[in-house]
């Protein structure tokens, strides 16, 4: 297998951050189709420019980020506006953000009354300007209020590099504490605003962005550009849990289980991280559309039985796998009967 490429980033961004700036020239990537991907190195030289442009300053990836539309993030920016709830939109960048940026993972964790909606780089610190990650999270929390609303703001966020600048813009773009130095970058949101129905939903048009999405999302992880990560997450995505072991995907990448670890790494995961995810998502998927009892659900996940898997989804989502079928039914039906209706 050739060398792994660097991570890419959705053409539409890269003129979504342009277009946010006081310059706005766009340069080569207005020209471009919203689906064509630029390397990372190039979006980075790209923010290099934006940040030494004559009026940027230290939180001028903080007002970028904040002023991204829907538009700016692809099929994931029309998906976010057709999702029920916030959680509902924080799954969906959990899976579909590659189709944004392959150099940073979206994840969600709920915990003790809160979600954590966690992003994290898939390249070297050192290859991520800081603004870069505040562009990310501001335009996660004005998606968030897409779906909640101009007043919602999160409980709190956090930021695993040092403040440069002063505190207000930050308050003013948040609306909400931020924390410096912190262990992880982080938005979290309260269960009751993640869980919390919007009164406009269409299931069925929610439904069309995310099959679009989950084509294009396949289109890319075959890709050459495809990291180590995606393409062990492609792997998981077919392969039986029961068993699954690292020396699987590294035979399928042509790479020693040693080089495979190290790649994961390097892109800031680990096969073991990759494999609780895949089996949080398979877990819940057969939750949502079986009636299988958790015990037979259990070692189809690569679980022990069933106390393992109530341990574990209590870890993913907050709650016990029972109440998690519960609440995601009725959502599994609307969807149904809106593709067959």
């Amino acid at each position: 297998m050739s060398a792994i490429e660097p991570p890419s980033v959705a053409a539409c961004y890269a003129l979504a951050v342009l277009s946010a700036t006081a310059e706005g020239t766009g340069g080569s990537a207005a020209r471009a189709l919203p689906t064509d991907r630029l390397e990372f190195g190039e979006m980075r030289a790209l923010w290099d420019e934006v940040l030494g442009a004559v009026g940027a300053g230290p939180h001028t990836g903080l007002l970028v980020g904040d002023r991204i539309r829907p538009e700016g993030l692809h099929i994931l920016g029309h998906l976010v506006l057709t999702c029920a709830s916030l959680a509902d939109a924080a799954r969906a960048a959990e899976r579909y953000h590659p189709l944004v940026s392959q150099a940073g993972a979206v994840t969600l964790q709920r915990r003790a009354g809160v979600g954590r909606v966690c992003y994290r780089p898939n390249v070297a610190p050192e290859a991520m300007h800081p603004q870069q990650v505040e562009a990310v999270v501001s335009s996660m929390v004005r998606a968030g209020r897409w779906i909640a609303g101009d007043g919602w703001a999160p409980l709190a966020v956090s930021f695993t590099h040092p403040r440069r600048g002063s505190a207000e813009p930050y308050a003013d773009v948040l609306g909400c504490p931020v924390v410096f130095d912190a262990p992880e970058t982080a938005i979290t949101v309260a269960d009751d605003d993640l869980d919390r129905r919007r009164p406009l939903y269409d299931p069925a048009l929610n439904a069309l962005h995310r099959a679009y999405a989950d084509r294009l999302l396949r289109r890319l992880s075959t890709a050459v550009t495809s990291t180590v990560a995606e393409r062990v997450r492609q792997w998981l995505e077919e392969a039986p849990l029961a068993d699954a072991g690292p020396d699987g995907p590294a035979k399928e990448l042509s790479l020693s289980v040693r080089t495979l670890r190290r790649a994961l790494h390097a892109e800031g995961t680990s096969w073991r991280a990759l494999l609780d995810t895949a089996r949080h998502g398979r877990a819940g998927r057969l939750l949502e559309t079986t009636d299988l009892p958790l015990d037979r659900i259990a070692p189809l996940v690569g679980l022990s039985g069933a106390t393992a898997l109530v341990r574990a989804f209590n870890r993913w989502e907050g709650m016990p796998p029972g109440a998690y079928r519960s609440r995601q039914r009725p959502r599994a039906e609307e969807r149904d009967a809106a593709c067959h209706g």
